[in-house]
């Protein structure tokens, strides 16, 4: 998608996907065939510029097809460059500027305890977006308000747009931050997939408030040339890239 677009974010799509396969193709609640039901489960990609990673999984489980997966940044195409719930079927959140997606995810978190409904809400955060302060105050209310239905994921890859998170503001013990807003704390790897197994039972064992799972990743996964290199934050590969790419993911071209 990327290299066809000349432009997007790969790293993180590849850091994020594991998660991802994982929630879809065992957790989430949710019908293709009719991707806004009520009582379906949400799941807030708040780090959305991660597009690739997103529009890969909703075509995997037929909410859009996979030709739409060529309309990926082009005008008109319904894969835009940031999620968004206007133009792609399954996506629950319009993305854009960082720092919004977990207070969205409380609104639909409120709104699930309003209709009396068991629908869960979860939300991917990025770590570099945790240096944004509207992070921290919903997950100061998300606490005050005691949802139990309220899931996040952060996709610890520890790069940013524009360089290394220690880098650019260093974010210390993020566990510890989290613990000490009242969150229930995991750690986990989030490419181990028993590890990401065990981590959605353990955020379904949580209901009496929020729970995070801390995944450690890898920006690129997967992939040499783009593995903890932040110049593949929001860079498509190039031509001979992509072939190395694609054979290093076991893709025969």
């Amino acid at each position: 998608m990327t290299h066809r677009a000349g432009a997007g974010h790969p790293g993180g799509s590849l850091s994020e996907i594991d998660i991802l396969v994982a929630l879809y193709s065992t957790r989430l609640r949710y019908d293709p065939k009719q991707p806004n039901l009520a009582d379906r489960d949400r799941f807030i990609l708040s780090k959305g510029h991660a597009s690739p990673g997103m529009y890969a999984i909703l075509a995997e489980h037929g909410f859009i097809a996979r030709k739409d997966l060529e309309s990926y940044r082009v005008l008109g195409g319904i894969c835009q460059g940031h999620v968004d719930s206007k133009w792609t079927p399954g996506v629950d959140f319009s993305a854009g500027s960082l720092g919004m997606g977990l207070s969205f995810g409380i609104g639909c978190a409120h709104a699930a305890r309003l209709d009396e409904s068991k629908r869960t809400i979860f939300v991917m955060l990025g770590d570099g977006e945790l240096q944004e302060g509207s992070v921290w105050e919903a997950a100061m209310a998300a606490v005050h308000h005691e949802l139990g239905n309220l899931k996040v994921f952060v996709d610890r890859n520890r790069i940013q747009n524009d360089d290394f998170v220690d880098a650019q503001m260093r974010m210390f013990d993020v566990p510890a931050k989290w613990k000490a807003f009242g969150w229930e704390v995991k750690e986990i790897d989030g490419h181990d997939m028993e590890e990401i197994l065990e981590g959605l039972a353990w955020l379904d064992s949580i209901d009496e408030g929020p729970a995070v799972i801390i995944a450690n990743t890898v920006k690129g996964k997967g992939i040499s040339y783009m593995e903890n290199n932040p110049a593949f934050h929001g860079a498509p590969p190039s031509d001979e890239q992509l072939l190395i790419g694609l054979r290093e993911l076991g893709v025969e071209v």
